[in-house]
Protein backbone atom coordinates (compact mmCIF):
# COMPACT_ATOMS: atom_id res chain seq x y z
CA UNK A 1 0.00 0.00 0.00
CA UNK A 2 2.72 2.43 1.00
CA UNK A 3 4.40 1.75 -2.25
CA UNK A 4 1.63 2.22 -4.80
CA UNK A 5 1.94 6.04 -4.69
CA UNK A 6 5.48 5.94 -5.79
CA UNK A 7 4.80 4.68 -9.44
CA UNK A 8 2.13 7.55 -9.81
CA UNK A 9 5.62 10.06 -9.51
CA UNK A 10 6.42 11.16 -13.29
CA UNK A 11 9.86 10.69 -12.35
CA UNK A 12 10.39 10.40 -16.25
CA UNK A 13 9.57 14.15 -16.08
CA UNK A 14 11.09 15.36 -13.47
CA UNK A 15 14.09 14.08 -14.42
CA UNK A 16 13.73 15.95 -17.62
CA UNK A 17 13.52 19.18 -16.12
CA UNK A 18 16.07 18.85 -14.03
CA UNK A 19 18.51 18.43 -16.88
CA UNK A 20 17.40 21.75 -17.92
CA UNK A 21 18.42 23.72 -14.79
CA UNK A 22 21.43 25.37 -15.89
CA UNK A 23 23.91 25.35 -12.52
CA UNK A 24 25.24 28.82 -13.23
CA UNK A 25 21.97 30.19 -14.28
CA UNK A 26 20.73 28.98 -11.01
CA UNK A 27 23.64 30.63 -8.93
CA UNK A 28 24.09 33.67 -10.66
CA UNK A 29 19.75 33.72 -9.94
CA UNK A 30 20.42 33.45 -6.38
CA UNK A 31 23.26 35.98 -5.83
CA UNK A 32 20.91 38.30 -7.54
CA UNK A 33 18.36 37.72 -5.44
CA UNK A 34 20.42 38.59 -2.30
CA UNK A 35 21.46 41.76 -3.76
CA UNK A 36 18.05 43.12 -4.35
CA UNK A 37 17.24 42.00 -0.78
CA UNK A 38 19.96 43.49 0.28
CA UNK A 39 19.68 46.87 -1.67
CA UNK A 40 15.78 47.11 -0.58
CA UNK A 41 16.56 46.35 2.88
CA UNK A 42 19.01 49.54 2.55
CA UNK A 43 16.42 51.45 1.11
CA UNK A 44 14.13 50.80 4.32
CA UNK A 45 16.69 51.55 6.72
CA UNK A 46 17.38 54.82 4.68
CA UNK A 47 13.96 55.61 4.93
CA UNK A 48 13.93 55.35 8.52
CA UNK A 49 16.95 56.93 9.30
CA UNK A 50 15.68 59.64 7.29
CA UNK A 51 12.32 59.88 8.90
CA UNK A 52 13.68 59.96 11.98
CA UNK A 53 16.59 62.65 11.16
CA UNK A 54 14.21 64.79 9.75
CA UNK A 55 11.29 64.86 12.51
CA UNK A 56 14.48 65.57 14.71
CA UNK A 57 15.55 68.38 12.81
CA UNK A 58 12.01 69.53 12.64
CA UNK A 59 11.22 69.27 16.07
CA UNK A 60 14.62 71.63 17.14
CA UNK A 61 13.44 74.08 14.73
CA UNK A 62 9.98 74.28 16.30
CA UNK A 63 11.40 74.51 19.73
CA UNK A 64 13.66 77.17 18.40
CA UNK A 65 11.09 79.67 17.39
CA UNK A 66 8.93 79.00 20.05
CA UNK A 67 11.81 79.55 22.59
CA UNK A 68 12.54 83.08 20.45
CA UNK A 69 9.05 84.06 21.23
CA UNK A 70 8.33 86.62 24.23
CA UNK A 71 7.50 85.67 27.70
CA UNK A 72 3.73 84.95 27.40
CA UNK A 73 3.02 84.43 24.11
CA UNK A 74 4.02 80.65 23.90
CA UNK A 75 0.87 78.52 22.46
CA UNK A 76 0.92 75.75 24.89
CA UNK A 77 -0.49 72.98 22.51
Amino acid sequence: MAVAWVHRVPVDRITAQAREVRFWRTVLTALAGVLFGLGWLAARGFAAVWLAVSWAVVAVRVGWREGRKPAGTSGGG
